[in-house]
């Protein structure tokens, strides 16, 4: 029966004994190191090896969400057209490609949505003005 010596530094060249016995000097050693696959799966990393953020999505649904929540409390909306003009009203429904807008005291329009250049609400506009800063009266210079 052979025994098992000892290593002197401690080093990797040594090998566990032939019978295959762990004793308390020999012990298990790995000998091989993780994959960087493994790593990056262990930790949650992503597999590829790309540091850039992805493709946000072609559908948000952000402008479905803004169109639902001014239908649902009939929010006043200033509709500005490509050609300068302005409709005011509230939407009643919209499409892929149109909103329908309701108006009072005027008939209701099916604006496309290619025409329209922009869109707010009215109580914006209202805000906006009381915002806006009077020009300061100078008083008359004594001469």
């Amino acid at each position: 029966m052979a025994t098992a010596r000892r290593p002197d530094s401690g080093g990797e060249g040594s090998s566990p004994p032939a019978d295959g016995a762990n004793s308390p000097e020999f012990g298990p050693r790995k000998l091989i190191r993780s994959s960087l696959a493994d790593l990056r799966k262990d930790h949650g990393l992503p597999r590829s090896s790309s540091s850039r953020k992805p493709v946000p999505p072609e559908q948000t649904s952000a402008e479905a969400f803004y169109y639902l929540k001014q239908m649902q409390s009939r929010t006043p909306i200033v509709v500005c057209l490509l050609n300068g003009e302005e409709l005011r009203g509230w939407i009643e429904w919209y499409d892929k490609d149109v909103i329908k807008l309701n108006r009072e005291n005027a008939p209701n329009l099916v604006v496309p949505k290619h025409a329209i250049k922009y869109l707010y609400k009215e109580e914006e506009e209202r805000q906006l003005r009381r915002r806006k800063p009077r020009p300061a009266v100078q008083p008359p210079e004594a001469g």
